[in-house]
């Protein structure tokens, strides 16, 4: 069997890819995948199968690309499961700032016309972008998307395969049926099998969750996806992962109601387009447990997204840390904790509300003050009970972050600052209601920095901190936060140093931070 002949796409190195794939080198799984003609299967560099001859492979950049090309995934490897790719991270062109739009499942909400109004571009032009760039278009793209979704939900639960389909963004189940063999060269039904080959009948598996016995998350629903639900899934790191350190930073700054951490597990209220969801994270060395709590299956996708995104999950973690390590001053830091993300948030627009809560505030402070504009106009979300025999808000999450519009119409009391505070705050929501400010994770973020600036209170240091952390930028420097200042100051070195630690400098703060006072130190600026 051939397939694939005549192939001209990207920018991807083939002898350095065929080297990584000789060397079944995990960390660039996500980076590419692998097309072998002869048996017409792309795999992911790591494949334990047997290396196929150079001559009879190429490289593409997504598996969206390799589908495009008539390849199946291989089922050995499962290459849709590796982590994704660290460029569309790195990169703020508008093919990067495409993908992660449509990795947050901006197409099956909005269509591709959504996605290039989102980015400011024309359907036909967005579209030839992505095709002269990746060899796929926004659709393809967003399909290859669809099949791994039901492929974790056909494996990993016991949801009827039509609920699946429209869980997983299909329009019909045909659509869902004639992808999962295109993809997969199996059907739904065998895919099922081949995972759970002594599971119970039907009958059997519902009178089970029914008494609580069943150790597979239940599914239901109607036909769009649309019942409550729960899964738990197991997110996959490119390892070095210090997961203690990136667990303990987001925990530290948990804000009370719609977060938690008991120093393992973490939790925290999601606001999905299908509605409310919780998210329950327990990371290791080499993976991380979520286990998602949602209205709507429909919103899974991205909901594991934006919990990537929090995580900084799909980081190169070696290349990182190879960059900031060249310097001896940050060396003995990364080798003290190699592996170390950036960790970015679940919603920009959060980000810049807690940033401005935090202006000359402790971290303690503005957790406080947070935890108190939550409890007065947060939505309650402690309906949400997706499974019978389970409770979405244990933990004490129990309310979403306030909306713009819920921070527009809350009354004075409801905010615990100065005025000029709470004002600041009042102009960033209006801003980010008619438009004049974009907060997602597909606007340009040196865009978004300015739009920012624009508004009477925030600074430079705000305005830097919501880019680093509210849209994962991984290339900015905090030069006015105390804490920088403070660990600068201790290693007898200016701000000028950080020009070298480019294009990881958000790292090198997180590097930073850490060596001074962990907790006590970001999101303190200087007078």
């Amino acid at each position: 069997m051939s397939v694939g002949h005549d192939v001209h796409v990207l920018p991807l190195d083939p002898d350095h890819c065929y080297r990584a794939v000789q060397s079944r080198d995990q960390r660039f799984d996500g980076w590419f995948v692998t097309a072998v003609r002869t048996t017409g299967i792309y795999c992911r560099p790591s494949c334990p199968a047997i290396t196929p001859k150079r001559t009879n492979v190429d490289f593409f950049p997504t598996a969206a690309t390799a589908q495009q090309y008539g390849f199946r995934a291989c089922k050995r490897c499962r290459p849709d499961a590796s982590p994704g790719s660290p460029e569309w991270n790195v990169r703020q062109d508008v093919v990067a700032r495409a993908m992660r739009l449509i990795a947050d499942g901006l197409v099956e909400r909005d269509g591709v016309p959504g996605l290039a109004r989102r980015l400011g571009y024309s359907e036909r032009h967005l579209n030839r972008v992505l095709t002269d760039e990746l060899g796929a278009g926004p659709l393809a793209i967003a399909r290859a998307q669809r099949a791994h979704t039901a492929r974790l939900l056909v494996e990993t639960t016991a949801m009827p395969l039509t609920d699946v389909a429209f869980a997983a963004g299909f329009g019909s189940v045909r659509q869902f049926n004639d992808t999962i063999r295109s993809v997969f060269a199996t059907s739904p039904t065998a895919l099922r099998s081949a995972r759970h080959p002594r599971e119970p009948d039907i009958r059997s598996r519902r009178r089970a969750q029914r008494n609580g016995d069943s150790e597979l998350p239940g599914g239901g629903g109607d036909e769009a996806g649309r019942g409550a639900a729960a899964i738990t899934v197991r997110l996959p790191v490119r390892r070095p992962f210090a997961a203690d350190a990136v667990m303990a930073f987001i925990g530290e700054r948990a804000i009370p109601g719609t977060e938690s951490w008991d120093g393992a597990t973490y939790r925290r209220s999601l606001d999905l387009p299908g509605g409310p969801g919780v998210v329950t994270l327990v990371a290791t060395d080499d993976h991380v447990a979520a286990r998602l709590a949602l209205t709507s299956w429909g919103d899974l996708a991205a909901s594991v997204q934006r919990v990537r995104r929090l995580l900084d999950l799909d980081a190169d973690p070696s290349a990182v840390d190879e960059a900031l390590g060249r310097d001896p001053i940050l060396q003995p830091l990364v080798d003290a904790v190699p592996g170390r993300r950036s960790p970015a948030s679940v919603d920009a627009f959060e980000t810049a509300v807690r940033a401005v809560i935090g202006q000359q505030v402790s971290v303690a402070g503005a957790r406080t003050v947070a935890g108190r504009i939550v409890e007065a106009v947060g939505t309650p979300i402690d309906t949400v009970t997706p499974v019978p025999g389970t409770d979405a808000t244990v933990g004490g999450i129990n309310r979403l972050f306030p909306s713009p519009e819920q921070l527009m119409a809350a009354p004075d009391e409801a905010f615990s600052m100065p005025h000029a505070r709470r004002d600041t705050i009042r102009r960033l929501a209006e801003a980010v209601l008619v438009g004049d400010v974009e907060l997602h994770v597909g606007v340009d973020p040196a865009v978004a920095r300015d739009q920012l600036l624009s508004l009477r209170g925030i600074g430079p240091w705000t305005a830097d901190y919501v880019v680093m952390r509210g849209l994962g930028h991984p290339d900015t420097f905090l030069e006015a936060d105390l804490g920088v200042r403070h660990a600068l100051d201790a290693l007898a070195v200016g701000a000028d140093r950080s020009l070298g630690w480019a294009p990881w400098r958000s790292y090198a703060v997180h590097h930073l931070w850490a060596s001074v006072s962990p907790v006590e130190s970001p999101g303190r600026t200087t007078p």
